[in-house]
């Protein structure tokens, strides 16, 4: 297994999209190749796949770093897992590949959200070092 940058959507990364986005929510459709390009050259985002030792890709996350008045923020967002390769320590080296990129990039600290019902998930968040927050979260449909 190994963790890649994404440098460029392709109808690989597309198809992956396809098949990995229903398995993380069913609210938002998967994003179209032209979304996937804009993603990848938003210099902001990084998004990071995971492939098995056949190529195949089988799992993402998208981080962004980004500057505010009080210093340089990060965030871990879609963290996806595909079923089939649950458990099999993908969703952590997918992490540990985050972790270190906003450490590279000048990031304090990383920020996610996780839907409570994701149990596995939300324990590796916890074993990785990430602490709950007693937070109010807001949000406002546009």
């Amino acid at each position: 297994m190994q963790v890649d940058l994404v440098t460029q959507a392709d109808e690989e990364l597309h198809s992956a999209f396809q098949r990995l986005i229903p398995q993380l929510t069913q609210n938002n459709p998967p994003p179209s190749l032209a979304d996937l390009a804009d993603l990848v050259r938003e210099t902001s985002s990084t998004l990071m796949v995971a492939r098995d030792d056949s190529g195949k890709i089988v799992g993402a996350l998208s981080l962004c770093v980004y500057r505010v008045p009080t210093g340089v923020r990060s965030i871990i967002e879609d963290v996806i897992v595909d079923t089939a390769a649950r458990g099999l320590g993908i969703g952590e080296a997918l992490m540990k590949c985050a972790i270190e990129t906003a450490r590279e990039k000048g990031a304090k600290n990383i920020s996610l959200t996780s839907n409570p019902l994701r149990l596995a998930a939300n324990r590796l968040y916890l074993r990785m070092g990430f602490k709950k927050r007693d937070t109010n979260a807001y949000q406002m449909k546009l």
